[in-house]
């Protein structure tokens, strides 16, 4: 079933899920319609399956290691290796759970991943405003100033140009020097 797994990633994230269908997911794996319905009820249950196990892996990745009870500035940095290193790795999860988060699935499989991921976090937050480490801002406010420059760095680094079309691969100097004014931005 790896194949099939694989091969939903990339339908998925090369034409998007509307495009995607069962049967040429079939013919893409050289098996039977009938094989893939004895392991998925249908479209919707294969694709929140694959999109579940790629979102827990990448939540596992993650939150290896991690600490909720860390610094501020050490946790965010951190989770910004965890997440670069790992997305970087997976290119094609990458794109395959940006496609699901943009759809209606994004909920369905947000809500089976999400316990620990969002208790993790919102006690890494909460300890780091109690400390004095992080300003009180709103959590898409908050989410949005300290992961939003790392998701675009990396979706430069996958297009291999800048947005001004110059060749573009990210190193761990610029993902730093990236992470400090985040973390500037971030801090009282």
């Amino acid at each position: 079933m790896e194949l099939v797994r694989n091969m939903t990633m990339q339908m998925v994230a090369a034409n998007g899920i509307e495009n995607f269908s069962v049967n040429s997911l079939a013919k893409a794996c050289g098996i039977s319609v009938a094989t893939l319905y004895i392991y998925y009820k249908d479209k919707d249950d294969l694709i929140a399956q694959v999109a579940i196990e790629e979102g827990t892996q990448l939540t596992n990745a993650i939150l290896k290691d991690f600490d909720p009870d860390q610094s501020f500035e050490t946790g965010l940095w951190q989770q910004w290796q965890s997440r670069a290193q790992y997305l970087m790795a997976n290119p094609l999860s990458s794109s395959f759970l940006e496609k699901i988060h943009m759809s209606s699935y994004s909920e369905k499989v947000g809500g089976a991943i999400s316990n620990m991921f969002h208790n993790t976090m919102h006690r890494f937050v909460e300890g780091a405003v109690k400390r004095g480490e992080l300003v009180p801002l709103q959590v898409e406010a908050w989410w949005s100033v300290a992961f939003a420059p790392l998701y675009n760095l990396l979706r430069f680094h996958y297009q291999g140009r800048s947005i001004s079309k110059k060749p573009f691969a990210l190193t761990d100097e610029l993902l730093r020097q990236t992470f400090e004014v985040v973390v500037k931005a971030l801090k009282p």
